[in-house]
């Protein structure tokens, strides 16, 4: 070979095995890796690194769960919609495939072969998932009813809306199949499409207290490992800004309250909006701490008040709804008492004889105010829950799945306790 061309091995074999090293000391033929000692790469985690993890994987968790009710609840309806109409023709097995029809041959038989494969491998846990309507994704079962829109129509009102909520939604899908990061707004943004959607499908969140605190998706399956809390927020601030005032309060029914001055009530919704509540027949009854008595001293004393401040407070608070009381046509539905035990919470009890009742707690720290006390929000009527199927809301075996009381009931046989021992304010 010339002298200006490539040098080759020797035939013999391994050029490695002729014991020649190039100048760096790696055999001729041998490629020379980096060890990973020089790549300087770290692979552990830190606790920001698990942190943010973790975050990502509890969003993702929540926008699988409301994207899974979604599509079974639209898989539904196509087949309730749909079958009649292909199956007598077509067969049990070729209905879908027939409903596709030109258009959607391609997705279509690629969902009968996954279907296939999964039969091969065992795969199907269920049998009622053994069929092709089970393998659609979304977007496929999106295409299917726009595809015979006409037949749909009957049922479902709006396309123009329901096409919106599922092209939010189609955002939320993309991101949590292929695991990138999930932005909180557009967690919420999927929330509220996947919301609309199962109620524009007829299959809605089921919520008994309307538009108040809808029942969340999450809640309704998980729910009965808190018991009946659905909401902790760490001051009443956090609180107002998921469930205002107006909508705590406004289709009360009934409305019992207990603590020291009352004042996520008395300071934040208007007497006018008091008034014309109990005159649309919401009965109220309200237990103030007695400012005269020795424990709203303590409490002053705890919290570096000035003597005299906090009972000024719980008084004019009274007062104010006393004039309230006095305007109404019939007074006796707006009772008005005090007590003088040592108060342990503060308590707002919505519709707690129904239904749909909801609760907001706070319990009372040493050294905070009550703006600053974290907050519960409990769910009440939580006991309807309670009969349905064994594992429909989870397997942990809480007091939801098996009949006990929950923390709404709790608070709500502790305010009836300070209630028959309090006394009446004329």
């Amino acid at each position: 070979m010339s002298s200006g061309g490539l040098e080759l091995p020797p035939a013999g074999g391994d050029p490695a095995s002729s014991g020649e090293d190039a100048p760096g000391g790696t055999p001729l033929g041998a490629v020379s890796l980096v060890r990973p000692g020089e790549i300087g790469a770290e692979l552990d985690w830190g606790a920001d690194a698990w942190g943010e993890v973790r975050t990502r994987a509890r969003r993702a968790g929540r926008a699988y769960i409301w994207l899974n009710l979604v599509e079974q609840r639209l898989r539904a309806v196509v087949a309730a919609v749909l079958r009649p109409v292909y199956e007598p023709v077509h067969g049990e097995d070729e209905w879908v495939v027939a409903a596709a029809g030109p258009a959607g041959q391609e997705w279509v038989q690629r969902a009968v072969a996954v279907r296939e494969v999964s039969r091969r491998k065992g795969y199907l846990l269920d049998p009622a998932d053994d069929n092709v309507l089970s393998f659609l994704t979304l977007p496929q079962l999106r295409e299917l009813l726009v595809q015979h829109w006409p037949c749909f129509e009957p049922y479902l009102d709006d396309r123009r809306e329901l096409e919106l909520a599922l092209d939010e939604l189609e955002v939320t899908r993309n991101v949590v199949s292929r695991n990138r990061a999930l932005s909180q707004t557009v967690l919420a943004q999927a929330e509220r499409a996947s919301a609309r959607l199962l109620d524009i499908l007829g299959g809605g969140t089921g919520a008994p207290s309307g538009d108040r605190l809808p029942v969340d998706a999450v809640e309704d399956l998980v729910g009965d490992r808190y018991a009946d809390v659905v909401g902790v927020h760490p001051d009443r601030v956090r609180l107002q800004r998921q469930l205002p005032v107006e909508d705590l309060f406004g289709s009360a029914r009934r409305l019992d309250a207990v603590g020291i001055g009352l004042n996520l009530l008395v300071q934040n919704y208007s007497g006018r909006r008091l008034v014309r509540l109990a005159e649309d027949g919401c009965r109220a009854r309200l237990l103030f701490l007695n400012p005269a008595s020795s424990a709203v001293r303590r409490r002053e004393r705890e919290l570096g008040l000035k003597k005299g401040e906090m009972s000024r407070s719980v008084e004019m608070n009274i007062m104010h709804m006393r004039r309230v009381r006095d305007r109404l046509s019939a007074p006796a539905a707006f009772e008005i008492r005090v007590f003088d035990e040592t108060p342990r919470f503060t308590a707002y009890l919505v519709n707690g004889d129904g239904s749909d009742g909801l609760a907001v707690v706070q319990p009372y720290l040493r050294k905070a105010r009550g703006m600053e006390a974290p907050v519960l929000v409990l769910r009440g009527g939580a006991r309807g829950r309670a009969a349905a199927p064994s594992g429909a809301y989870g397997s942990s075996g809480s007091s939801g799945s098996s009949g006990e009381d929950g923390l709404f009931d709790t608070y709500r046989e502790e305010f009836e306790g300070v209630w028959a021992d309090s006394r009446s304010v004329n």
